[in-house]
């Protein structure tokens, strides 16, 4: 692309500061701005001060890759690097934080940029900017994997994985360690293809025996190179699940809880749906009681009510013998239908109709009106307006019909979608719709005709 990459370490001379353009081998056109931003007026005054000139230069350049205006945005830091020569010290040591984020978002983006042109900048600046020299290093390895170069990623995570610089901080620390982690995960990948070949090879085969042991081998490279990093605190869901999948096949199975185990668990570990999804999934496979599943999905239904894995936990609720888990197993149902995602949700709105009919069976009305009553006032417009009663009869009927028989039982046979669906002519649903009529006559908690 530009060379405003091969600009960084060159300071700027009297001659390249009259110069209106530079030209980059790959045709790409990069106006010397310097004279342009040397009179920026605001006001009618020439600002001709450095560090407005270079703060009037980034505000360009952040409107430009606003409008995603890659070649304009270029041109502007193309005159934007002076700033490594700030005379104000701490500008001058953020200074190549700030062009690296800016100069590898154009890059990535420009349609004249290639590898070979972010490989230059990303070197150039891990030289300038040694304090950043992993962050780049580790920024410069995903856009090498986006690109599907995983030896020169892994080429580079080697590099980074080795350096040093002054003092080791406890910030360096952590990012040395998720340098280690992604090259855990380059390796997990490679191990992951062995896997898949293993499968094709009998297991008295020879070449069976030879590619398991080589398997295990990079196993224990992998694990090495992601254990440290999992035991931060952080959110580590990709290294934590190739972990998980490598001990589970090596029949470690009391390995992989524990880790699944702190890492939904630790409190210093931040909030993280996707940490219970794993520890249920785990304990699932695992065919663990009814009770400890239900415990897992009870945090995930806390995090994230409206998750697909809530019908599940309503159907172990429902085969529990609680009946603090049964009454759950209703605020579940409504719990997940409180969500626009989910309206269409025909399998919560079958499980809920169902589960209404057999809770006033069972003569507990007030569970059904504890959850009622907190949404009575909202539910009707949100679920059971006459415009969805239309919709969902066009779109689909068998989720009308399960809707119907629900807004019959909470509103009453009075209720407008209800009374929509009845009317309709449905050779198929005929029979189920005068069922339904005659359930909600019996079991609707409000009185007729309301």
């Amino acid at each position: 692309m530009s060379d405003f990459s091969e600009q960084l370490t060159k300071p700027v001379t009297e001659d390249e500061q009259v110069e209106t353009s530079v030209s980059s081998g790959t045709g790409m056109h990069f106006p010397w701005l310097q004279k342009q931003l040397e009179t920026v007026v605001t006001g009618g005054k020439k600002k001709k001060d450095f560090a407005q000139t270079t703060s009037a230069c980034l505000e360009f350049i952040q409107e430009a890759l606003l409008r995603h205006q890659w070649q304009r945005a270029a041109e502007y830091m193309h005159s934007y690097l002076q700033t490594l020569e700030d005379s104000d010290s701490y500008k001058r040591q953020t200074a190549p934080e700030v062009i690296w984020k800016l100069g590898s978002e154009i890059l990535f983006y420009h349609p004249k940029s290639n590898v070979e042109t972010f490989n230059t900048f990303a070197d150039r600046m891990k030289n300038i900017g040694v304090l950043n020299y992993l962050k780049i290093s580790l920024q410069h390895a995903l856009y090498l994997l986006h690109h599907g170069m995983f030896e020169d990623a892994d080429r580079n995570l080697s590099q980074a994985e080795t350096w040093r610089y002054g003092e080791k901080s406890s910030s360096q620390e952590v990012l040395i360690n998720l340098v280690q982690a992604y090259k855990g995960l380059l390796q997990y990948y490679t191990w992951s293809k062995k896997k898949m070949e293993l499968s094709e090879f009998d297991e008295d085969d020879y070449a069976y025996t030879s590619k398991s042991q080589n398997m295990l081998s990079q196993s224990c490279k992998t694990s090495v190179n992601i254990c440290a990093l999992i035991k931060v605190p952080g959110v580590w869901d990709p290294f934590v699940k190739s972990y998980v999948e490598m001990l589970e096949f090596y029949g470690d199975q009391d390995g992989a809880r524990n880790v699944l185990t702190n890492y939904a668990y630790d409190e210093k570990f931040p909030s993280n749906p996707n940490a219970h999804i794993y520890l249920y999934d785990f304990l699932k496979r695992e065919k663990a009681p009814r009770a400890k599943l239900i415990s897992v999905l009870k945090i995930l239904h806390e995090i994230v009510p409206s998750h697909k894995l809530m019908l599940e936990f309503h159907m172990l609720l429902r085969k529990s013998e609680k009946e603090e888990h049964r009454k759950l197993g209703l605020g579940v149902l409504f719990g997940v239908l409180d969500f626009a995602g989910c309206t269409k949700n025909k399998t919560a709105w079958r499980y809920l109709a169902k589960y209404l009919k057999l809770m006033l069976m069972e003569s507990h009305t007030v569970w059904v009106q504890e959850e009622w009553n907190s949404r009575k006032n909202w539910w009707p417009a949100f679920h059971f307006s006459s415009f969805w009663a239309k919709t969902d009869w066009k779109e689909d009927t068998a989720l009308a019909f399960e809707k119907a028989y629900v807004a019959g039982i909470l509103l009453g046979k009075g209720c407008r979608y209800f009374r929509y669906i009845l009317k309709q002519d449905h050779q198929i649903l005929k029979k189920k719709i005068k069922r339904m009529k005659k359930s909600v006559k019996k079991y609707s908690i409000v009185n007729p005709g309301v």
